[in-house]
């Protein structure tokens, strides 16, 4: 059930450039229908079913998820900590973080000025240590940790921390396991998107598709008061039109729109005017490859409670499936 994955892919640990456990998490239910699954020297995790057109396609969402690095610890025991990925000081304050190990702790800041002036250098972490010896026993520099969070239940829509883009690894890993396709379909869980795309980055130069589908969050235009965007939750998965990391190829989105429209697949048009997904790195890929991103629409993005819609996550997997069917790929 596509609920229960996407629950066990938000507990599993996997901070930025530490995505080993969700990896094997993700590859428990990529496995059975695979002919090859592997882990690159990246760290991206690549399921493969083979296809009767000679043709590649690259279907792609990142596993990591934003978090703090530790820089230092302190005489008392406190850890002086940085953001891996774009983490929000003010919304970091006063929560529950996990590391790897499994060590737990809370966040908070200096106190001797207000919670709106917090910086990230005026973050830290508390483990319950009462000296830098006692912490040592438990982390060391370089141990990351992420916000520990639950999943909210809603009815249609849920919230929790590491949506982004866990949601969207479910959704990849479903239509791996569901879709019929001619074409070789190689599923890249891919690593470091939030510091720059890179796993992406050696993935498509590795397997070089003929067309790549990326899978990611994006921002929203229907909560109080916030930046113009005509994004809203429940209204369907989105079609990027563009973000800072690329502008899709018209050709690409004309066929992007005649599959929804020959299926029926309610969408959305979206333009992200900060941001950027691992589309921007396929395409970008040797002489360029064609690909685009179809988005979730997600509340709250990088932060402990991000929101989405069942409905819109269920028509990503219909959409994509769609697209995985069609014998023709995009041609400039």
């Amino acid at each position: 059930m596509f609920t229960n994955m996407l629950k066990d892919f938000l507990k599993a640990y996997g901070a930025t450039g530490r995505e080993a456990k969700i990896s094997d998490v993700i590859r428990g239910y990529v496995s059975e229908k695979a002919d090859e699954v592997y882990n690159d020297v990246m760290g991206n995790l690549i399921a493969v079913r083979r296809g009767v057109s000679g043709r590649k396609i690259m279907l792609s969402a990142h596993m990591d998820q934003i978090g703090l690095i530790v820089l230092d610890i302190d005489e008392k025991g406190f850890l002086r900590v940085s953001n891996v990925g774009g983490v929000n000081p003010v919304i970091s304050v006063a929560r529950e973080v996990v590391f790897e190990n499994g060590v737990r702790g809370v966040t908070f800041y200096e106190s001797n000025k207000g919670i709106a002036e917090t910086t990230i250098a005026k973050l830290f972490v508390d483990i319950g240590a009462s000296t830098r010896e006692e912490a040592e026993a438990k982390v060391s520099i370089g141990d990351m940790c992420v916000f520990a969070t639950n999943y909210v239940d809603m009815g249609n829509r849920f919230a929790c921390g590491a949506l982004d883009d866990r949601v969207c690894c479910a959704i990849v890993a479903e239509c791996f396991n569901t879709a019929e396709s001619p074409h070789d379909i190689y599923a890249v869980f891919t690593v470091q998107e939030e510091v720059g795309l890179r796993g992406a980055t050696t993935a498509a130069y590795a397997i070089s598709p003929d067309f790549g589908i990326n899978l990611d969050v994006t921002l929203t235009g229907d909560i109080p008061e916030c930046a113009r965007m005509s994004v809203k939750l429940g209204e369907g998965p989105t079609i990027k039109v563009m973000d800072s990391s690329a502008i899709i190829p018209p050709y690409v989105r004309r066929y992007m729109e005649d599959v929804a429209k020959k299926h029926d697949i309610k969408v959305q048009n979206e333009v992200l005017r900060a941001g950027g997904t691992d589309a921007g790195a396929i395409l970008k890929t040797k002489g360029g490859i064609p690909a685009c991103c179809v988005s979730v629409p997600t509340r709250y993005v990088h932060s402990p409670v991000e929101m989405a819609d069942m409905g819109d996550c269920l028509g990503a997997v219909k959409f994509v499936n769609a697209m995985l069917a069609e014998r023709e790929l995009p041609k400039p």
